[in-house]
């Protein structure tokens, strides 16, 4: 970048916790009728976007998380679908780092493209990207995420992503897949968690590595301040300890996307609660489902 190229001073210290009373699509009686766009961009702010899949598209409705730094933007997740006519995913990004560029000139920008792990409804996008100029997507198994983000020698480690004067902090957080990573954005106090903590159902194929996460996030959520954890999901009606079933595609009475600290604290309860006993165990404002080992 040049010298005369207007850098972004992104928030480092104790970020502004803002609204996210967003009211996110949420599918329609009818998916033929569906008239939503098939992707919602919401500005968190102006370097910073939520994304969420119209549900008419594939029920898991996921979200996507769009962020700027001065040198690279990161994409964090590609949604459930492959096909670009369908779920248009690249032209969307694509023009968001259009307007973004226009405000913010600068020359040799580019993408990145990680996961917060490698199920199919995370990465279908992947493909609409990969002859995208000046982008770099990196696979979200488990061998690629490691190299990536030097698990592999220190799986403990926090590791560093740097978009140009915004660093993300990642975690391995293995327990719902073994590929998972946490994400954590000091500007916002975003903790980005994947389908490891959401208001949702809580699926978990390894157990003892997935208490050994929650107890690591809290630990990392103790010395930061955390303004929202943003899952990837919504699955939860307003209704404690109530969920919609699996393949809905009309959610009306959807809680909000944002957790808590406090609740990551009552999903570590809900661990203790549960002990030994595989099945699917329902709590306020999520659902815990331990596969039975």
């Amino acid at each position: 970048m040049g010298g005369n190229v207007q850098q972004v001073e992104f928030v480092t210290e104790a970020p502004e916790p803002r609204a996210l009373d967003v009211d996110w699509i949420h599918g329609s009686p009818s998916a033929k009728h569906n008239t939503d766009p098939d992707i919602q961009v919401h500005a968190y702010d102006e370097h910073t976007f939520i994304l969420r899949q119209n549900m008419a598209i594939n029920y898991e409705a996921p979200f996507l998380f769009l962020l700027f730094g001065n040198a690279r933007a990161v994409l964090i997740d590609t949604g459930a679908t492959e096909s670009a006519e369908f779920f248009p995913l690249r032209r969307v990004v694509d023009d968001l780092v259009g307007r973004w560029l226009a405000e913010h000139p600068r020359d040799g920008y580019t993408l990145l493209v990680l996961h917060t792990h490698a199920h199919h409804d995370h990465i279908a996008g992947d493909a609409q990207f990969t002859d995208r100029p000046q982008t770099m997507v990196v696979p979200a198994d488990l061998n690629s995420a490691r190299e990536h983000f030097g698990f592999a020698d220190d799986p403990d480690q926090v590791a560093g992503v740097d978009l140009g004067g915004r660093v993300l902090e990642c975690l391995a957080t293995p327990g719902h897949d073994e590929s998972a990573v946490t994400y954590y954005d000091a500007h916002t106090g975003f903790l980005l968690t994947g389908d490891t903590v959401y208001p949702g159902r809580l699926y978990v194929e390894d157990w003892a590595a997935f208490e050994r996460t929650v107890d690591r996030l809290i630990a990392f959520a103790d010395t930061r301040p955390v303004t929202h954890i943003l899952g990837c999901h919504i699955e939860m009606t307003n209704e404690p300890g109530v969920d919609y079933p699996v393949l809905t595609t009309y959610q009306p009475d959807e809680p909000p996307l944002q957790m808590t600290v406090g609740q990551l604290r009552d999903i570590r309860d809900a661990i203790d609660e549960i002990g030994d006993r595989p099945g699917r165990h329902p709590f306020p404002s999520f659902v815990i489902c331990r596969k039975d080992e």
